[in-house]
Protein backbone atom coordinates (compact mmCIF):
# COMPACT_ATOMS: atom_id res chain seq x y z
CA UNK A 1 0.00 0.00 0.00
CA UNK A 2 0.84 3.46 -0.58
CA UNK A 3 2.38 5.36 2.34
CA UNK A 4 0.24 8.68 0.90
CA UNK A 5 -2.72 6.67 0.46
CA UNK A 6 -5.61 9.51 0.38
CA UNK A 7 -7.74 9.26 3.74
CA UNK A 8 -11.28 8.65 3.36
CA UNK A 9 -11.18 8.91 -0.40
CA UNK A 10 -14.42 7.39 -1.35
CA UNK A 11 -16.65 9.30 1.42
CA UNK A 12 -15.14 12.66 0.17
CA UNK A 13 -15.77 12.07 -3.89
CA UNK A 14 -19.10 11.01 -3.02
CA UNK A 15 -20.12 14.05 -1.02
CA UNK A 16 -18.06 16.50 -3.45
CA UNK A 17 -19.85 14.84 -6.54
CA UNK A 18 -17.37 16.66 -9.02
CA UNK A 19 -19.31 17.33 -12.18
CA UNK A 20 -18.50 18.16 -15.63
CA UNK A 21 -17.41 21.95 -15.74
CA UNK A 22 -17.22 22.23 -12.54
CA UNK A 23 -14.46 23.78 -10.47
CA UNK A 24 -13.04 22.29 -7.31
CA UNK A 25 -10.11 23.56 -4.93
CA UNK A 26 -7.95 20.90 -2.53
CA UNK A 27 -6.50 23.12 -0.30
CA UNK A 28 -4.53 20.40 1.43
CA UNK A 29 -3.03 19.18 -2.35
CA UNK A 30 0.02 17.17 -0.61
CA UNK A 31 0.83 14.11 -2.95
CA UNK A 32 -2.03 14.96 -4.86
CA UNK A 33 -4.16 11.85 -4.28
CA UNK A 34 -7.50 14.09 -4.31
CA UNK A 35 -6.65 16.41 -7.12
CA UNK A 36 -6.28 13.29 -9.51
CA UNK A 37 -9.40 11.38 -8.13
CA UNK A 38 -11.45 14.61 -8.93
CA UNK A 39 -9.71 15.54 -11.98
CA UNK A 40 -10.65 11.26 -12.94
CA UNK A 41 -14.36 11.36 -12.30
CA UNK A 42 -15.21 14.38 -13.70
CA UNK A 43 -13.99 16.46 -16.65
CA UNK A 44 -13.37 19.78 -14.39
CA UNK A 45 -10.90 22.09 -13.03
CA UNK A 46 -8.98 21.51 -9.48
CA UNK A 47 -7.29 24.65 -8.13
CA UNK A 48 -4.69 23.22 -5.94
CA UNK A 49 -2.78 25.08 -3.08
CA UNK A 50 -0.07 23.83 -0.87
CA UNK A 51 2.61 26.16 1.34
CA UNK A 52 5.03 23.01 1.24
CA UNK A 53 7.61 23.77 -2.04
CA UNK A 54 8.22 19.76 -1.92
CA UNK A 55 4.15 19.43 -3.33
CA UNK A 56 5.25 20.79 -6.53
CA UNK A 57 7.17 17.73 -7.70
CA UNK A 58 3.49 15.86 -7.80
CA UNK A 59 1.63 18.92 -8.96
CA UNK A 60 3.57 19.03 -11.86
CA UNK A 61 3.36 15.22 -12.88
CA UNK A 62 -0.37 15.82 -12.82
CA UNK A 63 0.06 19.30 -14.37
CA UNK A 64 1.78 16.96 -17.80
CA UNK A 65 -1.29 14.90 -17.28
CA UNK A 66 -4.65 16.99 -17.20
CA UNK A 67 -2.98 20.08 -18.69
CA UNK A 68 -4.93 23.16 -18.09
CA UNK A 69 -7.60 21.59 -15.95
CA UNK A 70 -5.12 21.48 -13.48
CA UNK A 71 -3.78 24.74 -11.26
CA UNK A 72 -1.07 24.25 -9.02
CA UNK A 73 -0.67 27.42 -6.50
CA UNK A 74 1.98 27.59 -3.51
CA UNK A 75 0.40 29.06 -0.63
CA UNK A 76 -1.90 28.88 2.70
CA UNK A 77 -5.60 27.75 2.40
CA UNK A 78 -6.11 30.62 4.63
CA UNK A 79 -5.54 32.65 1.88
CA UNK A 80 -7.34 30.62 -0.76
CA UNK A 81 -9.96 33.38 -1.34
CA UNK A 82 -7.22 35.72 -2.98
CA UNK A 83 -4.89 32.77 -4.48
CA UNK A 84 -8.52 31.40 -6.49
CA UNK A 85 -9.30 34.87 -7.77
CA UNK A 86 -5.83 35.61 -8.64
CA UNK A 87 -6.14 32.79 -11.12
CA UNK A 88 -9.57 34.14 -12.58
CA UNK A 89 -11.89 32.17 -10.71
CA UNK A 90 -14.71 34.33 -8.35
CA UNK A 91 -17.00 31.03 -7.23
CA UNK A 92 -16.02 27.61 -6.99
CA UNK A 93 -18.32 24.37 -6.78
CA UNK A 94 -16.13 22.44 -4.04
CA UNK A 95 -13.45 22.78 -1.77
CA UNK A 96 -11.63 20.04 0.00
CA UNK A 97 -9.45 19.71 3.08
CA UNK A 98 -7.39 17.34 4.96
CA UNK A 99 -6.15 19.05 7.96
CA UNK A 100 -2.68 18.11 9.70
CA UNK A 101 0.89 16.84 8.48
CA UNK A 102 0.75 14.33 5.60
CA UNK A 103 2.20 10.52 5.57
CA UNK A 104 4.48 12.26 2.91
CA UNK A 105 5.87 14.94 5.29
CA UNK A 106 5.56 12.21 8.46
CA UNK A 107 8.22 10.15 6.97
CA UNK A 108 10.38 13.03 5.62
CA UNK A 109 12.92 12.43 8.68
CA UNK A 110 14.95 16.11 8.11
CA UNK A 111 11.47 17.96 7.93
CA UNK A 112 11.63 16.89 12.33
CA UNK A 113 7.48 15.77 11.86
CA UNK A 114 7.89 12.65 13.81
CA UNK A 115 9.92 11.25 16.67
CA UNK A 116 9.79 7.86 14.71
CA UNK A 117 12.91 9.22 13.26
CA UNK A 118 15.85 11.13 14.33
CA UNK A 119 16.16 14.70 12.68
CA UNK A 120 15.89 18.04 13.27
CA UNK A 121 13.36 19.59 15.07
CA UNK A 122 11.55 21.41 12.53
CA UNK A 123 8.07 21.14 11.96
CA UNK A 124 7.60 23.88 9.25
CA UNK A 125 5.29 22.52 6.42
CA UNK A 126 5.99 25.78 4.61
CA UNK A 127 9.98 25.70 5.06
CA UNK A 128 9.64 29.15 6.47
CA UNK A 129 9.79 31.18 10.32
CA UNK A 130 9.82 29.83 13.50
CA UNK A 131 11.03 26.23 13.91
CA UNK A 132 10.01 23.64 16.36
CA UNK A 133 13.32 24.20 18.05
CA UNK A 134 13.01 27.56 18.37
CA UNK A 135 9.68 27.43 20.40
CA UNK A 136 11.30 24.45 22.70
CA UNK A 137 14.64 26.96 23.63
CA UNK A 138 12.76 30.22 23.42
CA UNK A 139 9.46 30.17 24.99
CA UNK A 140 9.67 30.42 28.82
CA UNK A 141 8.37 27.75 30.89
CA UNK A 142 4.19 29.14 31.01
CA UNK A 143 4.51 29.41 27.28
CA UNK A 144 5.64 26.24 26.63
CA UNK A 145 3.12 24.40 29.12
CA UNK A 146 0.40 26.51 26.98
CA UNK A 147 1.41 25.14 24.05
CA UNK A 148 1.41 21.75 25.46
CA UNK A 149 -1.77 21.79 26.86
CA UNK A 150 -3.95 23.75 24.83
CA UNK A 151 -2.96 22.29 21.39
CA UNK A 152 -1.83 18.89 22.53
CA UNK A 153 -4.46 18.54 25.49
CA UNK A 154 -1.85 16.84 27.26
CA UNK A 155 -2.50 17.21 31.08
CA UNK A 156 1.20 16.93 32.37
CA UNK A 157 2.27 19.81 30.27
CA UNK A 158 3.69 21.81 33.24
CA UNK A 159 5.91 18.90 34.07
CA UNK A 160 6.89 18.29 30.34
CA UNK A 161 7.61 22.21 30.20
CA UNK A 162 10.05 22.35 33.59
CA UNK A 163 11.29 19.34 32.19
CA UNK A 164 12.61 20.72 28.74
CA UNK A 165 13.48 24.24 30.28
CA UNK A 166 16.10 22.55 32.85
CA UNK A 167 17.36 19.90 30.26
CA UNK A 168 17.69 23.19 27.63
CA UNK A 169 19.72 25.54 30.60
CA UNK A 170 22.26 22.48 29.97
CA UNK A 171 22.71 22.01 25.86
CA UNK A 172 20.37 23.86 23.24
CA UNK A 173 17.61 20.65 21.94
CA UNK A 174 17.66 20.35 18.44
CA UNK A 175 16.89 17.01 17.52
CA UNK A 176 13.08 14.93 17.58
CA UNK A 177 14.85 12.29 19.15
CA UNK A 178 16.22 14.08 22.10
CA UNK A 179 13.06 16.49 22.51
CA UNK A 180 11.01 12.60 22.64
CA UNK A 181 13.12 11.43 25.41
CA UNK A 182 13.09 14.01 27.57
CA UNK A 183 9.46 13.81 27.46
CA UNK A 184 9.54 10.22 27.67
CA UNK A 185 11.87 11.10 31.09
CA UNK A 186 8.69 12.65 32.86
CA UNK A 187 5.51 11.37 31.35
CA UNK A 188 5.07 7.32 32.20
CA UNK A 189 3.53 5.50 29.96
CA UNK A 190 0.03 4.18 30.79
CA UNK A 191 -0.77 0.64 30.23
CA UNK A 192 -4.63 1.79 28.88
CA UNK A 193 -2.86 4.30 26.32
CA UNK A 194 -1.27 2.92 23.18
CA UNK A 195 0.50 6.52 21.70
CA UNK A 196 3.88 7.13 22.94
CA UNK A 197 4.10 9.72 25.31
CA UNK A 198 5.71 12.30 23.55
CA UNK A 199 3.12 11.78 20.85
CA UNK A 200 0.40 15.13 22.30
CA UNK A 201 3.64 17.46 22.46
CA UNK A 202 4.80 16.77 19.22
CA UNK A 203 1.18 17.52 18.21
CA UNK A 204 0.91 20.70 20.11
CA UNK A 205 4.36 21.81 18.81
CA UNK A 206 3.28 21.08 14.95
CA UNK A 207 0.07 23.27 15.60
CA UNK A 208 1.85 26.40 17.04
CA UNK A 209 4.59 26.10 14.63
CA UNK A 210 2.57 26.10 11.33
CA UNK A 211 -0.54 28.33 13.23
CA UNK A 212 -3.08 25.22 12.15
CA UNK A 213 -5.86 25.90 13.93
CA UNK A 214 -6.12 29.93 12.86
CA UNK A 215 -5.14 28.61 9.20
CA UNK A 216 -8.33 26.35 9.29
CA UNK A 217 -10.24 28.91 10.49
CA UNK A 218 -9.22 31.31 7.76
CA UNK A 219 -9.96 28.32 5.15
CA UNK A 220 -13.64 27.89 6.13
CA UNK A 221 -14.42 31.65 5.85
CA UNK A 222 -12.57 31.51 2.49
CA UNK A 223 -14.35 28.19 1.55
CA UNK A 224 -17.30 29.95 2.38
CA UNK A 225 -16.75 32.98 0.53
CA UNK A 226 -15.80 31.23 -2.72
CA UNK A 227 -18.46 28.54 -3.18
CA UNK A 228 -21.22 28.90 -5.49
CA UNK A 229 -24.66 28.25 -4.32
CA UNK A 230 -24.96 24.60 -3.68
CA UNK A 231 -21.13 24.23 -3.71
CA UNK A 232 -19.59 21.22 -1.15
CA UNK A 233 -17.46 21.97 1.72
CA UNK A 234 -15.60 18.77 3.01
CA UNK A 235 -13.55 18.55 6.18
CA UNK A 236 -11.14 15.91 6.88
CA UNK A 237 -9.74 16.23 10.37
CA UNK A 238 -7.99 14.05 13.08
CA UNK A 239 -8.38 15.56 16.15
CA UNK A 240 -11.14 16.60 18.80
CA UNK A 241 -9.67 20.26 18.29
CA UNK A 242 -10.03 20.83 14.53
CA UNK A 243 -13.00 18.31 14.42
CA UNK A 244 -14.54 21.27 17.03
CA UNK A 245 -13.77 24.24 14.95
CA UNK A 246 -15.06 22.72 11.68
CA UNK A 247 -18.27 21.81 13.88
CA UNK A 248 -19.08 25.08 15.57
CA UNK A 249 -18.16 26.39 12.36
CA UNK A 250 -20.90 24.32 10.28
CA UNK A 251 -23.62 24.64 13.02
CA UNK A 252 -23.26 28.59 13.22
CA UNK A 253 -23.66 29.28 9.33
CA UNK A 254 -26.24 26.56 9.03
CA UNK A 255 -28.05 28.39 11.72
CA UNK A 256 -28.18 25.58 14.48
CA UNK A 257 -28.21 26.91 18.18
CA UNK A 258 -26.25 25.47 21.13
CA UNK A 259 -28.60 23.93 24.00
CA UNK A 260 -27.74 24.17 27.77
CA UNK A 261 -27.98 20.04 27.73
CA UNK A 262 -25.79 18.15 25.34
CA UNK A 263 -28.39 15.46 25.56
CA UNK A 264 -30.66 17.32 23.48
CA UNK A 265 -30.21 17.75 19.60
CA UNK A 266 -29.48 21.21 18.46
CA UNK A 267 -32.04 23.72 17.72
CA UNK A 268 -32.47 25.50 14.51
CA UNK A 269 -32.61 29.51 14.65
CA UNK A 270 -35.34 31.06 12.55
CA UNK A 271 -32.68 33.23 10.32
CA UNK A 272 -32.47 34.79 7.31
CA UNK A 273 -28.67 34.56 6.11
CA UNK A 274 -28.08 30.78 6.79
CA UNK A 275 -24.70 30.07 4.63
CA UNK A 276 -24.53 26.22 4.57
CA UNK A 277 -27.12 23.38 4.94
CA UNK A 278 -25.82 20.25 6.43
CA UNK A 279 -26.53 16.89 4.86
CA UNK A 280 -25.52 15.08 8.18
CA UNK A 281 -24.74 16.94 11.70
CA UNK A 282 -22.53 13.81 12.64
CA UNK A 283 -19.20 13.12 11.26
CA UNK A 284 -18.70 10.27 8.94
CA UNK A 285 -16.26 7.99 10.02
CA UNK A 286 -13.99 5.81 8.06
CA UNK A 287 -14.76 2.32 7.52
CA UNK A 288 -13.18 -0.81 9.17
CA UNK A 289 -11.71 -2.14 6.13
CA UNK A 290 -10.17 1.37 5.65
CA UNK A 291 -8.58 1.24 9.27
CA UNK A 292 -7.11 -2.25 8.75
CA UNK A 293 -5.67 -1.09 5.50
CA UNK A 294 -4.65 2.37 6.71
CA UNK A 295 -3.90 3.11 10.33
CA UNK A 296 -3.79 6.64 9.59
CA UNK A 297 -7.42 7.12 9.06
CA UNK A 298 -8.78 5.62 12.57
CA UNK A 299 -9.38 8.98 13.78
CA UNK A 300 -10.36 10.76 10.70
CA UNK A 301 -13.77 12.42 10.98
CA UNK A 302 -15.15 14.11 7.42
CA UNK A 303 -17.67 16.76 7.79
CA UNK A 304 -19.88 18.25 4.77
CA UNK A 305 -21.40 21.19 4.36
CA UNK A 306 -23.85 22.36 1.87
CA UNK A 307 -23.54 26.23 -0.19
CA UNK A 308 -26.77 28.19 1.01
CA UNK A 309 -27.11 31.68 -1.16
CA UNK A 310 -30.45 32.60 -2.51
CA UNK A 311 -31.61 35.58 -0.25
CA UNK A 312 -28.55 36.37 1.22
CA UNK A 313 -26.91 39.49 0.79
CA UNK A 314 -23.37 38.53 -0.83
Amino acid sequence: MSDHYPVMMNEVLEHLAPHAGGVYVDGTFGAGGYSKAILELADCTVIAIDRDPNAKRAADALKENFGERFIFVKGCFGDALELVQAQGFEQVDGFVLDIGVSSMQIDQHERGFSFRFDGPLDMRMGQEGQSAADLVNNLSEEELANVIYQYGEERLSRRIAKKIVLERAKERIETTEKLADIIRSVVPRSPKDKIDPATRTFQALRIAVNDELGELKRGLEAAQALLADQGRLIIVSFHSLEDGIVKSFFYERAGYSSNTSRHLPPQIDIVSDIAFTLPKRKPIDPTQKEISENPRSRSAKLRCAIRKREGMNV
